[in-house]
């Protein structure tokens, strides 16, 4: 059947001729369809009509979508979630790459989440969202029509409460750092910024006498970079103040380092990464329970909920734009919690009382 038609989008032809594929859409009736695919076979088949009509770009492959979902990562989002696209991108590529997408089944699909669910069920969680991020992007861009992750579902997890250190912890591992790492580690701490907004300060944001400093993160809708102020504890001030001084005036960062770098086969100098070597190594050193930079924002998060502060104020300090996401962070156990579990206590020591209270 070279005309269908496709509920909520129109018309579309398609068709096979001198063993090349032919495909546009969407046409408000079957008629307009007929008419331009008559239109098509006759170019095709007249090759000087056929220089003067732009050919219609059809049958995209896997990589040709992956690749223009990528680009539009790099664009619009960070450069860690770029680095987890590409990642994830190379393992697709290598089993659908030149399969066109809308050869790609449901079935296909699955298997492959079934295999990642072998590692674990977050992993295959993980694949199925980016994957359905990569279709959707595909059909909003009218590249293509069909996504195969739309009848799928998330495989069931183990939730469990994030380990978030206690304060004492943190302390002990900034003081088995090196001062250039401490200060990098109070910094994160006194912000309770995400490592990547630490990683591309610049001194330009730092307002040494209005005492606060600028953050800017990716995490918003659009992938905007947004940014946001913090105000200096003293603690701040004095450790930023140091580095002021000290600074190579050459350097736009708080934070840089130099590195060999394989793309260029030349040393660079530039912000950190994602520093994971780190916290393992001082973790490690100091003896306590191993955590990366993100848990940081939890206890900061928490420190300041159970003593009082407005949730308000603790979602525009972490940046961001939800105050759900904010809650996930408070993991203090409030007042009101624990009122409760005194109400119920006494309730019960009452009504245990009163059964156990001998006759006369």
């Amino acid at each position: 059947m070279s005309v269908y038609f496709k509920k909520g989008k129109g018309w579309r032809y398609d068709f096979i001729l001198e063993g090349k594929r032919h495909s546009k859409a969407w046409f408000e009736t079957k008629r307009d369809a007929k008419q331009a695919e008559a239109k098509r076979k006759e170019e095709i088949q007249n090759p000087v009509a056929e220089e003067l009509t732009e050919e219609v770009s059809t049958g995209m492959t896997f990589l040709d979508l992956a690749n223009l979902k990528l680009d539009h990562v790099k664009a619009y989002n960070s450069e860690s979630h770029y680095n987890s696209y590409k990642y994830l991108a190379r393992r697709w590529v290598s089993i659908w790459g030149k399969t066109p997408c809308e050869e790609i089944s449901v079935a296909m699909v699955q298997k492959h989440l079934l295999n990642r669910r072998k590692i674990s069920a977050h992993t295959a969680n993980k694949d199925l969202r980016y994957l359905r991020s990569i279709f959707r992007h595909g059909i909003r861009k009218k590249f293509i029509d069909n996504d195969p992750t739309s009848e799928l579902d998330f495989f069931p997890i183990e939730k469990k409460i994030k380990y978030v250190p206690p304060l004492a912890d943190l302390e002990e591992v900034i003081d088995k750092a090196d001062p250039t790492e401490r200060d990098y580690l109070i910094i994160i701490r006194e912000t309770m910024a995400r490592v990547s907004e630490i990683n591309r300060l610049e001194w330009k944001d730092v307002n040494l006498d209005g005492r606060y400093i600028i953050l800017y993160t990716r995490k918003k809708a659009g992938g905007h970079l947004t940014p946001r102020k913090i105000p200096m504890t003293e603690l701040l001030h004095q450790t930023l103040s140091r580095r002021h001084a000290q600074r190579d005036p050459s350097k736009p960062w708080v934070f840089w380092h130099r590195y060999w770098s394989a793309k260029n086969q030349a040393f660079m100098e530039g912000p950190y990464g994602d520093r994971k070597k780190l916290m393992k190594r001082l973790c490690e050193k100091a003896g306590v329970e191993y955590f990366r930079f993100h848990p940081i924002r939890h206890l900061g998060a928490s420190v300041l909920d159970s003593n009082n502060v407005p949730i308000g104020a603790i979602q525009r300090i972490l940046g961001h734009e939800n105050r759900k996401t904010t809650e996930i962070y408070l993991h203090s156990i409030g007042d009101m919690e624990r009122s409760a579990m005194q109400i119920f206590e006494q309730a019960r020591e009452s009504h245990t009382r009163s059964h156990t209270q001998p006759v006369t």
